[in-house]
């Protein structure tokens, strides 16, 4: 398939629905005190990061509700690789929204999602993101495998880009084909995605059909998103010299320019169809810009879609915003025709 590299912004004669404003008011009044509040003092604590996790988690799974009649399969499988596949287990859930079985029967006939939520590599899971991936199952009518990759400050950096990868050949095992599956995440779920075809390619692995990005990150050392903010951006979600000292809980002491941190791509790599969405409100939205700059530089088809007034994810929220069920609209309708 050929996708037209193209930007497109959507609404542009306004700034979001009233329900959109509303919602990232309320976020912002939440979601900034909460997180400057996991700060400290002195900077971000470990302790207090995994302390908060529980809540936040529960607070998004209210925000974004699973459909009545989801099936969901949990995965607890752990591999052992000979190929230089990372070993270790595979945790995840299968999900379905669409009246079959969460993992399809015959895995040579199916199309599948591999989903990679996001988390600023230190929040969130598989099931804060039910609700998102159960809808984009609804709408494709396949069924969606989301990971649970480890999270800091437990584990560092590149333990969750270890896990995706690892992911991505389990269900080759399962008798999956590349051309079978559409990778899709948002926020650091991107930057995995990105991780993941970048090692697809060193080691001669078949790329997705397609990926599907929502407000991606693409550099880890949150730089980009400082600067934009400093310009005037003013997320209704993320503070982003708050969010760049927890994300170093993830990194560490990884360099910036680590080939995994900032991901590398060329014209020598087969580069599947990518679809971009991101809100017109976020820090992220230079990260986005420039995943899609990398991709057409290397070669790749990639459709931008920039939605006015709308903030970090904003797919999640699908009860609450409408915007939320148009950007969903799109990104079903992308996944089907590839």
């Amino acid at each position: 398939m050929s996708v037209r590299s193209t930007d497109q912004q959507w609404r542009p004669d306004g700034p979001g629905s009233v329900r959109a404003r509303a919602v990232n008011t309320y976020l912002a009044r939440v979601a900034h005190p909460l997180m400057v509040a996991s700060m400290g003092r002195a900077g971000p604590s470990p302790r207090r990061i995994s302390a908060m996790r529980p809540g936040l988690n529960r607070s998004l799974v209210a925000l974004s509700p699973t459909p009545a009649g989801t099936r969901v399969d949990p995965v607890r499988d752990r591999r052992t690789r000979g190929d230089g596949v990372p070993a270790g287990q595979v945790r995840g859930e299968w999900v379905s929204a669409h009246g079959g079985p969460p993992q399809p029967a015959t895995p040579h006939d199916a199309r599948i999602i591999y989903y990679l939520h996001g988390s600023g590599y230190v929040v969130c899971s598989a099931r804060t993101h039910r609700g998102l991936v159960a809808r984009l199952s609804r709408r494709t009518g396949w069924s969606a495998f989301s990971l649970d990759y480890r999270l800091a400050p437990e584990h560092r950096f590149p333990t969750a880009g270890d896990d995706a990868i690892r992911g991505y050949h389990w269900l080759l095992d399962q008798g999956y084909q590349p051309d079978q599956i559409v990778v899709a995440g948002d926020s650091a779920g991107g930057h995995l995605a990105l991780d993941l075809i970048a090692d697809n390619h060193a080691r001669g692995v078949g790329q997705p059909r397609a990926m599907v990005m929502f407000s991606p990150l693409y550099d880890p050392t949150f730089d980009l998103a400082v600067a934009n903010q400093a310009r005037g951006a003013r997320d209704p979600i993320i503070d982003a010299v708050a969010a760049q000292r927890i994300l170093q809980l993830y990194t560490g002491t990884a360099e910036p320019d680590h080939p995994r941190m900032r991901i590398a791509l060329d014209d020598t790599m087969a580069l599947p169809p990518t679809l971009i969405q991101v809100g017109g409100l976020e820090v992220m939205g230079d990260d986005a810009r420039a995943i899609a700059r990398v991709m057409r530089t290397a070669g790749g088809d990639v459709r931008l879609q920039e939605w006015p007034g709308q903030g970090h994810v904003f797919q999640m929220f699908g009860r609450l915003i409408p915007e939320s069920r148009l950007a969903l609209r799109e990104a079903t309708r992308f996944m089907s025709t590839c």
